[in-house]
């Protein structure tokens, strides 16, 4: 009951730095996939100037990675005033990041280490590249701990000195979105999050 009480609510903590925006800043939006970042990418792009972040190196095998990736690009060429931005397939980068971590169960210490790889290096590419805001699109899935993801943003956030946009993507029915989104645009959904550790339990389709 404590942690229930303890919990923020991001979705209000995003409504209100939207409201202090000045003007239509620039966001480095991390996205995990087509699916998760379509339903984001049409609600921010009203207030955010927004560029996508593919930066996944936790994907198994290679050809999944690219077949996200193909998936991503279908959903900028939708919005056609989103740019995309990536860094190559590098497998290794996770595995040293969660090494000792192998075992651990989905959604549990090794997610969250995967986590903070994905989003230090869209806020460091954020900040070199004079973006306004880094944010992520991994709160849309049922499957990822909010709580977890934007404690792990706040904390990159100050690390590195820029803004984090806080998120609940869940909210206003975002999933349900997504999926309307990924069934107009015809889009591939992946049955598993990503990795090769996740492949060890079944999902729902995300």
């Amino acid at each position: 009951m404590k942690s229930e009480i303890c919990k923020k609510n991001y979705d209000l903590l995003m409504q209100r730095q939207i409201n202090e925006l000045k003007g239509k800043p620039k966001i480095l939006l991390h996205s995990c996939c087509g699916p998760c970042s379509s339903t984001c990418i049409e609600r921010l792009r009203q207030y955010f100037d927004v560029s996508v972040f593919y930066y996944n190196p936790n994907i198994y095998p290679k050809q999944e990675f690219f077949k996200r990736l193909e998936n991503q690009k279908v959903v900028l060429e939708y919005f056609k005033d989103v740019n995309l931005k990536y860094l190559e397939y590098n497998e290794n980068e996770f595995l040293s990041c969660v090494n000792g971590l192998e075992l651990e169960r989905e959604g549990g210490e090794r997610c969250k280490k995967c986590f903070y790889l994905r989003l230090k290096k869209t806020a460091e590419y954020a900040k070199q590249n004079g973006y306004d805001f880094f944010g992520t699109t991994l709160t849309v899935s049922s499957h990822k701990d909010e709580q977890a993801v934007n404690a792990i943003g706040e904390e990159i956030s100050r690390q590195l000195n820029i803004p984090f946009l806080y998120s609940d993507f869940k909210k206003h029915d975002g999933y349900k979105r997504s999926i309307e989104l990924s069934k107009q645009l015809n889009l591939y959904r992946q049955n598993y999050c990503g990795c090769r550790f996740s492949l060890r339990r079944d999902f729902e389709v995300r």
